[in-house]
Order: structure tokens, then sequence, then C-alpha cells
């Protein structure tokens, strides 16, 4: 129970109290320095936060996974490379393990970078634990708030915290909501992000002008203020490989795993056959323990081992949509946390636009799920009654879908209930699977998944799990002003319509981007923006360089269009159309990195547009905001 060590021992023993139990409140986890690892530690900060540091290419990673051999095999080899998958391969490689990771698609490819973007502190999980005296929901909110606190620690450059808003309609809300929330800010103790508070109707019109007064011929009497963290999914994925690149792992992205590899008794598994999906090479690699962490498509790698292998996955489906930045302020979100059929609704700036959503339905599993117009209609018939503006459909700039892996533990003799909590299972030997579970707690998951990964193979690290203190490359010493070295000391090179070379601005919106998105790297992209001619938008209205598709090419295994658009940028799922119109630009930029032919370029113009087909904005949908001519 160390997840309890953080927490007041009033408040643990309060809610202990009720299931007639006693709390032990343990002495902090074992440090690095525990195993004369302070040291190591601090090696491991260098090499990975080096100022000259660079990805090992991507041909050598794949020598490396090529070379494990019977003889010679990795310690652990994870297969997918969404948030757990690539915190899993950053947890074994800092324990001091030879480790590899492979990756079908990219990086976030699938539900990582489809998430509602929000770090959850486990609020919700709270109500039940007190309504329902459930010891176990309490202590979800304890990992999660701990959890929460540890990723804005580990990627400050990608997260922050949000304040959340949410309406009251009575005045027993209002008493209702403030007191849960004031229960949450005791709980949180030391992670909590900042402290919760009651304002007036007028306040709130203030705070959140687009708010409406009343709603169903109820009157607004005030609203609760909490905060929770936000992100950047797929940068923070991204992050996440890259470090565990640095620190030593062989991570593959394109890759996929064909088959499994077992011993001469068939009783184990001891690697992998992959396809290099860029070359459409095989090799096998081969390691003492495979991690399984491909999320909804962890049932198709475990009936690689075993055909009869029981289903693990209900998935879900997950829908958002974005609208332009009017709908909610900059700095406040909006939560619902009921409406009429039950559902949390929300709205939340991100990124210069309005993230809204969500929906929670079944589906089936796919690699590029779509949203239903139905489902988008929801969401926007949902908001509207809290907005005082109108919602068109006309305004969604992007909408996409996401899956969630919610999963049942194949070995628990109950299977009532599906957890939206984390499962760790070796339902054949040298296959470790982890799945289900969130965002929020991806760094725990992860280290639960190499703790049984090192228990099946006999492995023997050289450390602990360190990753609770071990900053994502380019969040050591960034800090919230960096920016302003980017807009004073540098200029964007770009080219004028007669071919002249001009310097331009290195205005306040690009040079906060890049900040936010490569951390204290800014100014390698900064310095390729002005010393190549790459100082250039990519799309009008967003801050988006040229200059970042050749630096991800370069140093973030960025592969294809869609790798650019979609995760190393967030163009797709800002605005499609502007994607659209940049993915000529895009892919004359990554050609040149990559020495691509006419033919692959127009491949990869098929692919990206095929890809943004998926994302369902309305065709003439038009952002204006008044701020870009």
């Amino acid at each position: 129970m160390t997840r309890l060590r953080k927490l007041g021992a009033v408040t643990a023993t309060a809610i202990a109290a009720a299931y007639g139990g006693a709390v032990v409140l343990h002495d902090p986890l074992i440090s690095a320095s525990d195993y004369g690892g302070n040291s190591r530690l601090e090696a491991l900060r260098k090499k990975v936060h080096d100022p000259g540091a660079v990805v090992p290419a991507r041909e050598a990673q794949q020598s490396v996974l090529a070379a494990a051999s019977k003889s010679n095999p990795l310690d652990v080899l994870v297969i997918g490379g969404g948030a757990t998958g690539s915190g899993a391969a950053l947890d074994a490689v800092t324990r001091g393990l030879r480790v590899g990771l492979v990756e079908r698609e990219d990086f976030a490819a699938g539900t990582s970078s489809r998430s509602t973007k929000l770090l959850h502190g486990g609020v919700r999980y709270l109500e039940k634990a007190v309504f329902n005296l459930d010891y176990g929901q309490f202590k979800l909110v304890l990992h999660a708030l701990e959890e929460r606190k540890q990723v804005i620690d580990n990627a400050p450059h990608l997260c922050h915290a949000l304040p959340c808003m949410t309406p009251c309609f009575s005045w027993f809300e209002v008493v209702y909501y403030w007191m849960g929330l004031k229960m949450y800010d005791l709980v949180a103790g030391r992670q909590l992000l900042h402290i919760s508070r009651y304002y007036s109707t007028e306040e709130s019109v203030d705070l959140f002008p687009t708010l409406a007064r009343k709603v169903n011929d109820r009157s607004l009497r005030g609203t609760v203020v909490y905060y929770d963290g936000q992100m950047n999914d797929a940068r923070l994925n991204v992050g996440l490989a890259c470090t565990a690149a640095l620190a030593g792992a062989a991570v593959l992205n394109h890759a996929e795993v064909v088959s499994l590899l077992k011993d001469d008794d068939g009783k184990r598994i001891i690697g992998a056959r992959i396809r290099d999906s860029l070359t459409g090479n095989e090799f096998d690699t081969y390691a003492k323990v495979i991690v399984n962490a491909s999320g909804p498509f962890c049932d198709s790698i475990r009936k690689m081992a075993n055909k009869n292998a029981q289903q693990m996955i209900s998935p879900s489906s997950g829908v958002h949509i974005i609208l332009p930045d009017y709908y909610s302020p900059e700095g406040m979100g909006l939560i619902v946390p009921k409406t009429k059929d039950g559902r949390v609704v929300f709205m939340l700036p991100w990124l210069g636009r309005t993230v809204a959503g969500t929906t929670d339905s079944n589906t089936s599993i796919t690699f590029l799920p779509e949203p239903h117009e139905d489902e988008i209609q929801f969401i926007l018939d949902a908001i509207s009654g809290y907005l005082s503006v109108k919602v068109r459909r006309g305004d969604v700039l992007s909408a996409w879908s996401g899956i969630r892996p919610l999963a049942l533990d194949p070995t628990a003799k109950n299977t009532e209930s599906i957890s939206r909590d984390h499962v760790v299972c070796e339902d054949y030997p040298g296959l470790v699977t982890i799945t289900g579970g969130k965002w929020t707690t991806y760094r725990s998951m992860a280290e639960d998944a190499v703790n049984a990964a090192i228990k099946s193979g006999k492995l023997s690290p050289t450390s602990r799990c360190v990753t609770n203190n071990l900053r994502l490359v380019g969040g050591e010493g960034w800090e919230r002003s960096s920016f302003t070295v980017l807009a004073q000391q540098y200029t964007r090179m770009k080219s004028t319509h007669s071919g002249k070379v001009v310097p331009g601005v290195m205005d306040s919106a690009a040079a906060r981007h890049l900040s936010h998105a490569y951390g204290t790297l800014a100014e390698r992209v900064a310095a390729i923006a002005q010393n190549e001619s790459l100082g250039k938008r990519l799309a009008h209205g967003y801050p988006y360089l040229e200059a970042e598709v050749a630096y991800c090419a370069r140093n973030e295994y960025c592969e294809s269009a869609v790798d650019f658009i979609a995760r190393r940028t967030r163009l797709a799922f800002l605005e499609t159309d502007a994607a659209q119109k940049a993915l000529p630009r895009v892919i004359e930029i990554l050609a040149k990195e990559h020495k691509w032919n006419d033919a692959k370029q127009k491949e990869e113009l098929e692919k990206a547009t095929e890809f943004l087909r998926t994302f369902k904005s309305s065709r003439n949908a038009k952002f204006h905001d008044g701020k870009h001519s």
C-alpha cells in the first residue's frame, strides 16, 4: 500500500475505518541510492539531456534488434509503441536491462494520440469511494493523484494544470460539488495542483463568457472550479520513445510483429518475427521476455502464442471533436459531470482550439476508427444546452475516434466486471501482457509490466525503477519563459516569391509553440528555421514551421507524412482542411530528408489523404478567429 505514503494519516484512517480496517503508512519507496544508484540516475540524466545527444539512426536500431540471437537475446522486447509500451521500454532500459521495442505503425498511432488530453486526478473515483464505502476506489484516487503530478513534473513543457469549471443550477449542487472538491483538495495534499473554489454566476460568466445563464428553465447559481492536468498526448508519447532511445533502448516504429517464436519444446516465447513496413524486409529478434503492450490489439498478439487464448479486451469508442477557440476561453475548461443521460461532457481549450467530447459506446477493433455522424451530433447537442452561443456542425474543424482497451483479467475467477484499471498477466510463459488503465497512470503501468517481466525472465536489473525521477527529453531545465530566448535570438529565414531568402520575425506564437513542443531542444528547431531557409509556416493560422519537418525526420523517427501531421505536430487533429493543404510541402521536405522518389511522394500523399478522411470535419469549415489576416 505504498501509494498511501503521501497522504495524511487522518484522511486515510477515516476512509479505512468504514471497512473496520487499519491503514499502514509505509516509508517512501526505496530510491535509486539504495542500490548505490544515485550516481547511476545522474549518469542517465546526463546521457538523456546531453545538449549534443542525438537518437540513434533507425537503421542502427534495426541492426540491434536483428543482432539479438538465441544465444545472446535482449532482456525485454516490448510490442507496442503507445504510452504504456514506450513507458515500459524506458523503465526497463533505465534499470540497466537490454531492451527493444517494435511498433506496427508509429509511436502513439493508436489510442495514445486520441485521448481526452486530460491527466485525470481521479476526482470521480472519490465520489464512488465515499458513497459506496469503496476503499479500492479510494486507492485509485491516491494512485491517480500521485501519477498525475509525476507526469507533469517529468514533462513540464508538454503538460500543465488546467482549471475545470462545473456549472451548478441549484444551491444543493453548489454545496454538493463544493464539499466534494474540498475533500478532494484534502486528499490530494502535496499532489494538489491548485486549490478549488466557488464562483458566483457573474464571476463564472466573466471567466467563461459563452456559459449559459439558464439551462432547461434552471438558473445558474454559480460554478465550482478545480484543477486537473492537460497534455499534448502524442508528443508526450514520442518524447517517451525518444528518451528510451537516448537511454539505450532499440526502438523501431513501422515494424510489425508477424509471428512469435517459441523454444524447441514450444513451451515458452523466446522472440518474434518482425517485418519492417518501410522496406518489406523481415528478421527475427530474440528476448528473454516479451511485453505485450499493444493496447486494443493485445489479444491478436496473445493468440499468436495460443490461438485459444481467452479474449481480454472489451473495446469502447470515445469520440472527440475540435471547435474554434471562441467556444471556450483560453484558460478555462467546462465539465458537466452528469448530462440527462448520465454521461460526462466537457469542453476544454487545447492548442489554441476547443476540444469537446466524449462518447462511450461499444465498438469493433480497427486500426483507423472513424467517428459516426450521430456521435458527433450527440456531442454538439450535449454542449449546446450549456452555452449561450449557437453550436453548429459547420464549426467542427476535426473529429476523431479512439478505442479504449477496457480489460478483463483472463486469470480472474470473477468475470462479472470489466476493469478500467490496468491488468498485467502472463497466460503463456515468456509473454507478459499489460493492458487497460489510462494515460495518467502509464508510468506505474509500465513499472508493473517490467516488474512482471523481471520475474518471468529471472532478469537481473542493476537498479530499481527510476522513472518517477527522470524527466523526458526536452524537459530538464525548461522554464515557461524559455520561449523568450527563441523570440529574441532567432529569426525565421524565408524565401520570397521571387526566390530571395530574407529574415523574418520569430514571433511569440511560433516561439511559444516550439518551446512547448520541444522543450529545451526548441533551439535546434529554431536554428534549422534560421539557417536552412525553413522558417515559413506550414498552415495559415497555425504556428507549425517547415523546420519542424526536417527536425522530426532527423531526430524523432518521423518516417511518413502522417507521422508528422498527426503525431509530431497535431495539425490533423486540430483542423483537417489545414492539414490537407500542408501536405504537399510536408512531403517535399520529407522527400529531401529520406531521399524519396516521385512514386514514393505520390504514395505518401494518397496515404495521408486517406488518413485525413477518417477525421470527420465539415468540408466547408473555415477558421476565422479575427487574429489572422
